[in-house]
Parts: structure tokens; C-alpha cells; sequence
């Protein structure tokens, strides 16, 4: 739902899309726009109406202001580019962009990198479950089978494939390594700052500038649980144990002393993994308890 209330945003906005990622605890997008501002409010609004109501919250979600950076010229906008589509590697997650099906990266260059199959479409009668009250699917969009607007519809690929040209070069850009020639380019081409992975992080709890450079090599640890992972296994393992109805089934119903209770069993767990036979409710992956509040929407202690 996050990627269909940007791709209104877009649509209502009659902005540009070039490329996003969803991360589980923030979003990237780049995105050329009269009215950058109106966009986000619009994207920020309409997720939040959906997550408080599925998850029986209430209040703002996220922080008061969106953070923002103006770029121009080639350079600093394929230096931007590739940071974005490449959130799932520095992020730890995958070992190549292309794994990560959370993000633009297989919008461009379809037809050189052998990518042309369509995709399997929602029935019809389906779609108003995955869109805010009262929208519809604005004419020429499509949705996937997962609920989510097709990529391919609402990023401007054709746009993006100029940026770098070439799919080889749109290869070697999402396979290299971050250096300083990349600054100093942008330097040569104008006087803005140049885009660095730290600038576009800026904000993002728990960022390690160090750690991301590792991730880049493409090394996964698929010992540890990821956030997405760990959800599941709240929402389909542990929320069931004090909820019989699935409609008021969230973490946000329980009083935070039953969440934190959760989460110290959940630590425990993750500790004790790899001391017992088989697999525990963790699948023996690790965790952290950072990990566990973030999940858990527990206020840091």
C-alpha cells in the first residue's frame, strides 16, 4: 500500500517518478515535481489513513516534515539514482538491486536485460481493497496480483534509460562500489553539493555509513532476521495467541506492557536459538532488540 499511495501522489500531482525504494522503517523516491511538498502530504496522508485503520492505530505517522534534496545536473541525479535503487544492498538485505522487488530497479532497461514477462494482473472486483476509500484505478494503470500498481505504469523509465544511456552502463552503476570518483565528477559538472550516501541517509535511525560500504559487496547474513520477517511472525504467530477475531488482531490493541513482555520473550528466544534441536519460532535466526521495538512499536528505553 505504500507504493500505490506515492503512485497517486504522482498521478494526482502530475509529477515525475524516476525511482523509489520501500524500506521497512522509511521510503526513497526521486521525483521531479511543481509541487514537491503538496506530493508528499498527499503520499504521507492517505498511507496513514490506511495503516491506522488496518492496524486499529491512531495519530501521525513518522516524522512531522519529509526530508528533502534538490539536485541538478546528469551526474548528481545518476549519483542519486543509483543510491535509491540501490537501497536494498546498502540496507543489507539482497546482493544485487534486482533481488529486492520492494523497489524501480527492474523498470528499466526490461527488454536488454531479458525482463519481458508480464505481469500476472488482480481480478477487478479486488482492486478497492488495496486503494484508499472512494479511488479508483486511474485510466491507462494496472494492478499486479499483489495489490500494488504496476512499476512499470507509473515510473518514468524512458526518462531514467537516458540518464545512463546504456544497460551496460546501468549495469556497471548498480554493480560498482562508491568512491570518490563519483564526487569528484559531480563537482566538475556543477556547484551543488555533491550526492553522497551519507546526505541521502541523513535522518535514518540506526545508519551506519561503514556498514552500508560492507553491504555493498553483496555479502547477505541470512542468519538474520529482517524486519519484514520479524513481523510475520508477530502478526501470524504471536498476535494470534490473544486475539480470536483477525479484525482487531494488532500489536496496537495490546497495552504496551503485553508488547514489551513480548519482546523480552522474543529476545530470549533469539538468544537461546542456536542451544535447542529444530527450529524455534525465529526460524533460529538472530534478532536485536532495536529490531524488536521498532516491530513492536515500543518506545525506546
Amino acid at each position: 500500500m505504500g507504493f500505490n499511495s506515492l503512485a497517486l501522489a504522482v498521478i494526482e500531482t502530475e509529477s515525475r517518478l524516476l525511482a523509489e525504494a520501500f524500506m521497512p522503517t522509511h521510503n526513497h523516491k526521486v521525483i521531479q515535481s511543481d509541487c514537491p511538498e503538496d506530493l508528499f502530504r498527499k503520499e504521507r496522508y492517505t498511507y496513514t489513513r490506511y495503516f491506522n485503520a488496518k492496524y486499529h492505530r491512531r495519530g501521525r505517522l513518522g516524522e512531522r516534515h519529509c526530508f528533502q534534496l534538490t539536485v541538478e545536473g546528469v551526474h548528481h541525479t545518476q549519483t542519486l539514482l543509483n543510491y535509491v535503487i540501490r537501497q536494498g544492498i546498502h540496507h543489507g538485505l539482497v546482493s544485487t538491486p534486482f533481488e529486492y522487488k520492494h523497489c524501480s530497479a527492474n523498470c528499466f532497461f526490461k527488454k536488454e536485460l531479458g525482463r519481458l514477462a508480464d505481469s500476472a494482473l488482480i481480478k477487478e472486483e479486488l482492486e478497492y481493497k488495496y486503494l484508499p476509500e472512494h479511488k479508483k484505478i486511474p485510466l491507462g494503470y494496472h494492478m499486479g496480483a499483489d495489490g500494488l500498481l504496476l512499476r512499470d505504469d507509473v515510473v518514468d523509465s524512458k526518462y531514467v534509460q537516458e540518464i545512463y544511456i546504456t544497460a551496460r552502463n546501468f549495469l556497471f552503476q548498480m554493480n560498482k562500489l562508491t568512491d570518490e570518483k563519483a564526487v569528484q565528477i559531480q563537482q566538475e559538472e556543477n556547484e551543488s553539493p555533491p550526492v553522497t550516501l551519507d546526505m541521502l541517509e541523513r535522518g535514518v535511525q540506526e545508519y551506519d555509513y561503514q556498514k552500508a560500504l560492507v553491504n555493498e559487496q553483496g555479502r547477505v547474513n541470512n542468519n538474520i532476521l529482517t524486519d519484514l520477517e520479524m513481523c510475520h511472525v508477530i502478526d501470524e504467530k504471536i498476535l494470534p495467541r490473544y486475539f480470536k477475531d483477525n479484525e482487531e488482531r494488532s500489536i496496537y490493541s495490546l497495552p504496551e506492557s503485553k508488547r514489551a513482555e513480548i519482546g523480552n520473550a522474543l529476545w530470549l528466544e533469539s538468544r537461546d536459538s542456536f542451544g535447542r534441536h529444530g527450529k524455534n519460532i525465529l526460524c533460529n535466526k538472530k534478532t536485536s532488540p532495536a529490531q524488536i521495538r521498532r516491530c513492536l512499536a515500543l518506545n525506546n528505553r
